[in-house]
């Protein structure tokens, strides 16, 4: 096995393994930026919704208190001036979605489903966290939700939900008596939901990982050739050099050139160890002639 086979195969292991180091490093880390991308846009929408629900509160409802006490309008009730608005947002991004899903709601449309259920129940038996988040499988990819409890803390809130004689009766007449009535205070009745699709970031993150592994391949294959380059004109060729000058020194032949002293590395004071092993060996050969 030639010098330059061992030195290629010595450096394509330690390429190998590097690039499988940093691939799963790289990777691991960009997959972790995708999700943390898709938490924070998740983020952001629960704060809108929020935020919603809070204007709703604060400023629409006063406004519309001169309404008959008999009058329901759904637009003053928070839940639904956030789903209604998120839902606008929905138009341009179908994949991302906004529930107040609720166990009992008064709207059917914000009925639990399984999933949603089961995160209710979480909230329920005293799940520790104020938040649960995590993944699960959309008909249009994977989603990433995140998830926090409705907690009936106003007492106001009961106005509407206790019996259906203390509720609205156009609320009532609307929605019908058999529905999102007997909450209590403290209770949990459901949980703010949001859905993010996760395919668009992690489909950025494998361009990314590509792109990294791409660079760091050409970079090896530069790297390779111009060491591969430099390793035959200043060791390779000089030592064969030397091997075929010391074949035909040890049959007698001196008639080989001497090799170049320039320079200061290895190979040059090889050379010049070689020319003098060269000539004393010459040297010797004549004076044993002579005699």
């Amino acid at each position: 096995m030639g010098l330059r086979l061992k030195f290629n195969l010595v450096l394509l292991g330690v390429f190998v393994v590097g690039l499988v180091v940093s691939g799963y490093t790289s990777y691991e880390l960009l997959r972790r930026n995708a999700e943390d991308e898709v938490v924070r846009s998740a983020g952001l929408m629960m704060e809108t919704a929020l935020a919603i629900r809070g204007y709703t509160i604060s400023q629409v409802r006063p406004l519309l208190e001169a309404t008959p006490a008999d009058g329901f309008l759904p637009q003053t009730v928070p839940a639904f001036a956030a789903t209604e608005t998120l839902n606008t947002l929905r138009v341009k991004y179908p994949d991302y979605s906004y529930r107040e899903a609720t166990l009992n709601p008064t709207n059917p449309r914000n009925t639990a489903v399984e999933w949603e259920t089961d995160l209710i129940l979480k909230f329920r038996h005293g799940a520790s966290a104020a938040e649960l988040s995590g993944q699960r499988l959309t008909p249009t990819g994977s989603a990433l939700y995140v998830a926090r409890p409705i907690k009936i803390s106003n007492p106001a809130c009961l106005t509407c939900h206790s019996t259906p004689e203390a509720a609205p009766p156009l609320m009532v007449k609307t929605y019908g008596p058999l529905h999102g009535f007997g909450w209590h205070l403290n209770e949990i009745v459901g949980a703010q939901i949001v859905s993010v699709p996760m395919d668009l970031p992690i489909r950025n993150a494998r361009r990314a990982f590509t792109t990294f592994i791409g660079s760091l391949v050409a970079v090896f294959v530069v790297v390779f050739l111009t060491l591969n380059v430099m390793l035959s004109r200043m060791i390779v060729r000089p030592i064969a050099r030397m091997s075929r000058a010391a074949d035909q020194v040890s049959t007698g032949d001196f008639k080989v050139a001497e090799f170049s002293e320039r320079g200061r590395d290895e190979v040059a004071r090889l050379g010049r160890a070689f020319n003098r092993m060269r000539r004393s060996l010459e040297k010797a050969l004549q004076l044993i002639e002579r005699r």
